[in-house]
């Protein structure tokens, strides 16, 4: 049995969740026609990077962007470490970020192109990366120490990525060519599409990079160049250089921001890179130019913060930088770093502005620097070349998480579909499980509407889906939503499902709950207006676990009783996973360590993050 939140159901059986989910599974453009809705999701990385990233060529990655294409299609590749690698199961789509900065240089440089020795710095990390160790011999050295040696010489040169070696734009068209050319030798309409792009690094006063996504093809990506932090630090810069470009070619483009949780509160301040307060004009274009946000990956988790959601119990998911004990009360650097902080800021910023700056969907992406695109906890391939597995990445580097990917529910697999849905915001964020997920809000959906066999046609039929705006009713009412989700195929269980609701009360104050809306098993809601944990079958010494608790998949209805007309609120979904091993634990069992440093993770509960829904008072 699993239950929604006031009433009890049978699980169904495995053909009939089949026919759920292929009815979950709906299709839909920017303005689709009459009666259809998006019937597949699609799988992908917005954020994967090859060696011509300055960083990870620095710290030991030799994977080119074919490889890269080709390890997330599936085919086989040799890994930086001279292992053989598959990805388990291919990705649908891919943007190979690398970093604009300095873009293929180094690759260059250590090939012996003239054009990049003149100088002694440069003559300098030639010979650096010509006698630096090959990472089979740091990954196979005998002992920690060899090992933690081996990776600090690698990891030393990250900082040849941004020296000045004179590069001119006829080198930089080159490059910018290349990856261009990449991204179109591999896509395949309908099989697996691919999308030009580049990420933006600034880093002043804090971590402010964005992925730049483009929909279109050679004929427009080759009129441009990489607009990098050189440029300009200010995204503001960037997002004017992008819309200069759409106005060249009559082609779209958008920026993703990603690791907020390391932007020390810059990244959803409510003023301008230069200090003064949003206007309208400047709270459109954001909202426009960053249609989404990559709220998970590598280096940790982005969509809250135990100081900003002090009730949550599931607020502290892989957080970097958290320190148990201090005060509960977030202050504006917590807030404006992190997603959820930001959606309520977007609440009050537009009662003042009439616009809503921080009104985005919720994507995840890996970040790898290795060209593996490779998140699951038993099959994880690290941020960086160093890390890739081994016997010593559990002692060093389990701060980074095995996450994550995107969802998109989209009409067909092509660019063109997939940019769409993107800048409608019909996607989620996963930490690494392909959970299916869908999330509609109405005003009329009834309790017998979460066991129809065909959930996403009525959700589409009487409301709107995740990424949408609720439209207001005239003759009031209270909203409805239907969600429904299942587990990966090959995946763990789910515990519950909950509705994460943000409100602006109409004294301008700014709130939040979280709801348990379904769950597995027989537990109840206690005096606490808490869910009982599920139980935990994991054994870490194997690392393994059973499927014998949670529910393979759950749909239902859910009111917000608790709801305001006269109050603006966001509404987006969360699914938790019941607890599985950690990619830690799996290598401590499959390398025989005995023992891993006091506060290393070990069980982690996975979980998918649904776009929100907007409700604004009339």
């Amino acid at each position: 049995m699993w239950r929604s939140r006031g009433r009890p159901f049978t699980l169904r059986t495995a053909h009939s969740t089949t026919l759920t989910f292929l009815a979950l599974l709906g299709t839909q453009a920017a303005a689709p026609a009459a009666g259809t809705h998006p019937d597949t999701v699609y799988w992908g990385d917005t954020h994967v990077h090859t060696y011509l990233s300055g960083d990870a060529f620095g710290m030991g990655s030799r994977l080119t962007p074919d490889e890269a294409y080709r390890f997330a299609k599936g085919q086989p590749v040799t890994a930086t470490g001279g292992a053989d690698v598959r990805l388990r199961q291919p990705l649908d789509f891919l943007l190979i970020a690398d970093h604009a900065e300095n873009l293929g240089v180094l690759p260059a440089l250590t090939s012996g192109d003239e054009r990049l020795l003149a100088t002694d710095d440069a003559k300098r990390w030639a010979d650096f990366f010509a006698s630096a160790p090959p990472l089979s011999e740091v990954l196979g050295a005998d002992n920690l120490k060899a090992y933690n040696d081996g990776t600090k010489t690698l990891l030393a040169g990250k900082a040849a990525w941004n020296v000045d070696y004179g590069i001119d734009d006829n080198f930089r068209r080159e490059v910018w060519h290349e990856v261009v050319d990449a991204a179109e030798r591999h896509y395949d309409p309908g099989t697996f599409t691919t999308f030009a792009g580049y990420e933006y690094s600034s880093s002043d006063p804090a971590m402010l990079h964005r992925n730049v996504l483009f929909v279109g093809g050679p004929e427009h990506t080759r009129r441009t160049l990489p607009f990098s932090k050189y440029d300009s630090p200010n995204p503001e810069d960037l997002w004017a250089y992008l819309e200069a470009y759409e106005k060249l070619t009559g082609s779209e483009v958008i920026s993703i921001p990603h690791n907020s949780n390391l932007s020390r509160g810059q990244m959803f301040a409510p003023r301008t890179y230069g200090g003064d307060p949003l206007t309208s004009a400047d709270a459109s274009v954001r909202a426009a130019r960053e249609p989404v946000v990559e709220v998970t990956q590598i280096k940790g988790d982005s969509e809250t913060h135990p100081l900003i959601s002090v009730a949550d119990e599931f607020a502290d998911h892989e957080t970097w930088g958290h320190v148990p004990g201090k005060p509960a009360q977030a202050d504006a650097e917590v807030t404006q770093s992190y997603a959820r902080g930001a959606l309520k800021l977007g609440l009050a910023q537009q009662a003042t502005l009439g616009v809503n700056p921080f009104k985005f969907g919720m994507i995840g992406s890996t970040d790898s620097h290795n060209g593996l695109a490779a998140v699951a906890e038993d099959d994880f391939w690290g941020k960086m070349a160093s890390i890739e597995p081994g016997p010593y990445r559990a002692l060093t580097a389990s701060t980074y998480s095995g996450s994550g990917y995107a969802a998109v529910w989209a009409e067909a697999n092509t660019r063109e579909a997939l940019f769409a849905a993107f800048k409608r915001r019909e996607v989620y964020a996963s930490t690494g499980p392909r959970v299916t997920l869908r999330f509609f809000g109405g005003w009329d959906y009834e309790a017998a509407d979460a066991a129809e066999p065909n959930l996403a046609a009525v959700g589409y039929g009487k409301g709107v889906p995740m990424g949408a705006d609720l439209p207001s009713r005239p003759d009031g009412g209270v909203p409805t939503f239907l969600v429904g989700a299942m587990k990966a195929p090959d995946g763990a269980n789910l515990d519950r499902l909950q509705v994460v609701k943000g409100w602006r009360d109409r004294h301008g104050g700014l709130h939040e709950q979280v709801y348990d809306v379904a769950w597995s098993g027989d537990r109840t809601i206690g005096a606490d207006d808490r869910l009982e944990p599920v139980a935990s079958t994991v054994d870490a010494a194997k690392a393994t676990y059973a499927n014998t608790v949670g529910a393979a998949e759950f749909a239902t209805r859910w009111v917000d009783s608790d709801f305001d007309p006269e109050a603006a609120a966001f509404y987006y979904v969360r699914v938790i996973q019941i607890p599985t091993p950690r990619w830690t634990t799996y290598d401590a069992a499959r390398y025989g360590i005995d023992s891993l440093p006091e506060g290393t993770p070990l069980v982690i509960q996975e979980r998918a993050y649904s776009s929100p829904i907007w409700y604004t008072p009339r």
